[in-house]
C-alpha cells in the first residue's frame, strides 16, 4: 500500500446484495475486469457512463495505493443480434451492410471507441484483449466444460446444460432468478430445438456457409458464444478467482450469470469475489433508446446537433454531470441538469485557479480544517465510490477558498499546501476532470453569426436580394460559407 493509510473501502456486491468491505485477494495487487464494447457501431452515451463509473473506481483504487491490473475486453465476434443464440452476429451484419471485411468494421469502431474514451478522459485499461485473439483458450474452456458433463454437442454447436449445472450449483444467484421461474417464463423459439432445455445457451455455434466469421474447432467450423469470451479472458489475465468484475446492470442476466456458470463448470471455482454494476441513463425521464428517438451520441452531445439539446456541452461538463450521480443510481439527462453541471464545473475550476494564486496568511479566527475536508472526501469515496457526496465536500472547500480570496479568511502555508494537494488529487486524479480551453470565442462567433444571418433573412423577406447577396459575399470573403436549405440557413468556416 502507499504511504497514506485510509479507512477501508466498501463496495456494493451484487452477488450478496450487501455493501461489503473490499479485501483484495493478494494486496497490494487488485484484479479488475470490466465488460467492454461490442464494436459494431458507434459507442453510445450509456456505454460512456458505464466506462466512466469504472474509470473512477480504477482511479480510486490507484489513489489508495493498490497496483491494479485493469482488463477491459473488446467483443469482436459472437454477440448475436438478438442477444441470444439465434440471428446474425452483430459485427457480421454490419460488415454485410457496409460491404466491408468484418475486421474492418471491428477496427473502425474500436478506433472510434478509443477516441470517445480519450474525449472524456477515461483512462485506458492495463490489458484490452479481444475475443478473436483468444479462440484457442475459448475452445479449451468448452472442452473442459464438456468433460465435466455440463455441456453437449448438437449438430456442430455446443450448448451449456443449465439444468445439469443447476443440480450442483446455484444458477441464478447473481440476478436473483430461480431456475423454476426461468423455465416457466421461457417459450420454445423456432430454430432452438437442438437445445435440450430452453435455458441452455451456446458455448460454440456452428457457422452456416453464408456466415462471414468462422474458425475450425473440434465440432466443425463455427464461432464462440458471446458469454464465453469474458469467462476466458478474465480468468486468463486475473486468475481463476479475482477481485472485481464490473459492467452495466443490463449485463447481469444473462451475460454475467452465464459467465459464473461457465467458469464454475470448467474449473470448479467461483470466478469473482465482488460484482459491481452501474445503472442506466434516461433522457427527460424516459429510457435512452434508439427506438425512443432520444439516444444521442457523444459527438451530438458535444456539438449540440440533436433536437433534444438546446446546445452543445463540453466533454468535462458531461463527465462532471455524470459524476454528480452515484454509479448505481439512474441518471437522467436534461438540458437544465447539464447547464447546472456546467456552472458547477466552472465554479470548481475557478476555485482551483484562485487556490493556485492564494498567498498564505495567518488566520484571524479559527483556521479552516483542511484535515476534516480530506477525511470527508476519502470517506465519501470509500463509501461505495460516492462521487456526489465527495463533490459536495469539495464545494465546502470551494467556499473556503473564495472566502480567503475575499479577505474574509486565510490559510497558513501548511494548510494551503495541503489543500492544493487535496484538490489536485480529488479533482484531477480521482474525478478525472481536466482543464478545457475557454469557449468564449466560439460562443461569441456563434452569437454574432446569428445576428448577421438574421439581418440577411430580414433582407430576403423584404425582397432586398442585393443586400442579402452582399452579406453572403462579404462573409465568403472572410472565409465563411453560407448555405440556404430546406431546414434553414447554416454556415461553416472554410
Amino acid at each position: 500500500m502507499a504511504e497514506h493509510t485510509h479507512p477501508p473501502l466498501f463496495l456494493t456486491n451484487t452477488l450478496t446484495r450487501k455493501k461489503e468491505e473490499f479485501i483484495p485477494l493478494a494486496p497490494p495487487h487488485v484484479g479488475l475486469y470490466v465488460c467492454g464494447p461490442t464494436v459494431y457501431s458507434d459507442v453510445h452515451l450509456g456505454n460512456v457512463r458505464t466506462f466512466l463509473s469504472f474509470d473512477t473506481l480504477f482511479r480510486w483504487l490507484t489513489y489508495l495505493g493498490y497496483k491494479v491490473r485493469y482488463v477491459r475486453n473488446i467483443t469482436d465476434v459472437g454477440h448475436l443480434v438478438g442477444d441470444v443464440d439465434e440471428g446474425e452476429d452483430k459485427i457480421a451484419k454490419r460488415a454485410r451492410l457496409e460491404q466491408l471485411e468484418p475486421m474492418e468494421v471491428v477496427q473502425k469502431y474500436t478506433n472510434g471507441f478509443h477516441d470517445v474514451m480519450r474525449t472524456f478522459n477515461i483512462l485506458p485499461p492495463s490489458i484490452e484483449p479481444t475475443a478473436t485473439a483468444h479462440l484457442i483458450e475459448q475452445i479449451a474452456m468448452v472442452e473442459r466444460i464438456i468433460a465435466k458433463g455440463f455441456a453437449y454437442e448438437a449438430n456442430g454447436s455446443v450448448y451449456f446444460d443449465v439444468p445439469a449445472y443447476a443440480q450442483h450449483h446455484a444458477y441464478g444467484e447473481l440476478s436473483g432468478r430461480r431456475i423454476d421461474e426461468l423455465v416457466a417464463n421461457t417459450r420454445d423459439t423456432e430454430g432452438q430445438d437442438e437445445k435440450r432445455s430452453p435455458l441452455d445457451f451456446a458455448l460454440w455455434k456452428r457457422a452456416d456457409k453464408n456466415h462471414l466469421m468462422h474458425w475450425p474447432s473440434p465440432w466443425g467450423e463455427g464461432f464462440p458464444g458471446w458469454h464465453l469470451e469474458c469467462s476466458v479472458m478474465s480468468t486468463k489475465y486475473l486468475g481463476r478467482t479475482f477481485d472485481i468484475h464490473g459492467g452495466g446492470m443490463d449485463l447481469k442476466f444473462p451475460h454475467h450469470e452465464c459467465e459464473i456458470a461457465q467458469s464454475v463448470a470448467a474449473d470448479g471455482e467461483a470466478p469473482v469475489r465482488y460484482w459491481v454494476h452501474g445503472n442506466m441513463l434516461t433522457v427527460n425521464g424516459r429510457k435512452m433508446a434508439k427506438s425512443e428517438g432520444n439516444g444521442f451520441t457523444p459527438e451530438e452531445l458535444i456539438t449540440g446537433d440533436h433536437k433534444l439539446l438546446d446546445r452543445g456541452y463540453s466533454p468535462m461538463t458531461v463527465r462532471f454531470f455524470m459524476l454528480q450521480s452515484h454509479y448505481a443510481s439512474t441518471l437522467d439527462f436534461s438540458n437544465e441538469a447539464l447547464q447546472a453541471a456546467e456552472r458547477g464545473l466552472q465554479k470548481l475550476m475557478a476555485a482551483w485557479d484562485t487556490l493556485e494564486r492564494l498567498k498564505p496568511a495567518p488566520p484571524a479566527g479559527e483556521a479552516y480544517d483542511v484535515a476534516a475536508l480530506e477525511k470527508a472526501c476519502v470517506a465519501a469515496m470509500n463509501d461505495d465510490i460516492n462521487t456526489p457526496v465527495m463533490i459536495a465536500a469539495l464545494f465546502d472547500g470551494v467556499r473556503a477558498i473564495n472566502s480567503a480570496n475575499d479577505g474574509r479568511a486565510a490559510f497558513s502555508a501548511d494548510d494551503l499546501a495541503r489543500l492544493r494537494t487535496l484538490f489536485q488529487a480529488m479533482v484531477f486524479d480521482v474525478l478525472g476532470l481536466k482543464r478545457e480551453a475557454e469557449k468564449q470565442g466560439d460562443d461569441l462567433s456563434h452569437g454574432l453569426m446569428n445576428v448577421v444571418l438574421g439581418l440577411r433573412a430580414d433582407a430576403k423577406a423584404k425582397k432586398d436580394f442585393a443586400a442579402s447577396d452582399l452579406i453572403r459575399d462579404r462573409l465568403a470573403a472572410l472565409g465563411i460559407t453560407v448555405k440556404d436549405g430546406k431546414e434553414g440557413t447554416t454556415w461553416e468556416r472554410n
